[in-house]
């Protein structure tokens, strides 16, 4: 007896594979040209002005935060998209009575949205390293924060396809709260350039551990507790995939 229908699985992850395949532009070059433009303004704008912040070439050290900043994106825009226009289109239904677990079903999900993360973060390195900015202090750390950080954002999608009634909804969390907080998560700054009584800002913001975690992986600089980040990452993967499960099992926003 198979514990898993890998058939099913499979199906799930190579439809929505093909799906956005269909449009490479507004799924991969679209991020793409907008890290091209952080990285050249960043590279030959700003990044001359500056002799070097925490030991490293400026364009070395925003690198990353603009790295994670578009994996935080391309996850939460694949999967909250995803389920909204499988509910708003009702080909969800077609999942919903096949013999397919709810987990199996979260499962696929993310699969693609790690897919589209990994190659989205994948294309970043190839423009960084066409800059001469791109190191690897450690492989393994690299893919578990943009693995993690894209489950979690996709995990996040999907609750967000779920409740969103209208498309404003649906890019409402990424416009007031995603763009934000990377913004302000230390992707152009270190903590200590930032006035003592405003620190609090960045050790209170959980994209500051993402986007720690991910340039110690770099570049091997860090201002935080990379084990916390970690710890609190897979916490968080494990708390959402909970949420989640249970509210496909109730049936929560997918059938009305």
């Amino acid at each position: 007896m198979n514990l898993v229908n890998w058939v099913g699985l499979w199906t799930i992850i190579r439809r929505d594979t093909a799906r956005i395949l269909r449009v490479p532009i507004q799924v991969f070059i679209a991020p793409w040209i907008s890290a091209l433009l952080f990285i050249f303004i960043f590279g030959f704008v700003v990044g001359p002005r500056i002799a070097s912040i925490g030991g490293h070439r400026y364009l070395e050290f925003v690198l990353p935060g603009i790295l994670m900043m578009n994996v935080i994106n391309a996850a939460f825009l694949q999967s909250s998209s995803q389920v909204y226009f499988a509910r708003f289109l009702r080909y969800i239904e077609e999942a919903l009575v096949s013999p397919l677990s709810y987990i199996e079903m979260i499962i696929g999900s993310l699969a693609v949205v790690v897919f589209r993360s990994v190659v989205t973060a994948l294309g970043i390195l190839v423009i960084g390293a066409a800059f001469g900015v791109v190191t690897m202090h450690a492989m393994g750390e690299f893919l578990f924060w943009v693995v993690g950080v894209s489950a979690i954002f996709g995990l996040i999608g999907i609750i967000v396809g779920l409740w969103a009634k209208n498309f404003e909804q649906l890019t409402m969390l990424n416009v007031f709260f995603i763009t934000p907080l990377s913004f302000v998560g230390g992707v152009f700054n270190t903590v200590s350039m930032l006035p003592p009584w405003l620190r609090w800002l960045a050790y209170g913001n959980p994209f500051f551990y993402f986007i720690n975690g991910l340039r110690h992986s770099m570049i091997g600089f860090s201002e935080g507790s990379e084990t916390f980040g970690a710890v609190f990452t897979v916490a968080l993967c494990a708390i959402l995939g909970a949420w989640v499960w249970r509210l496909y099992a109730i049936g929560w926003g997918l059938r009305e």
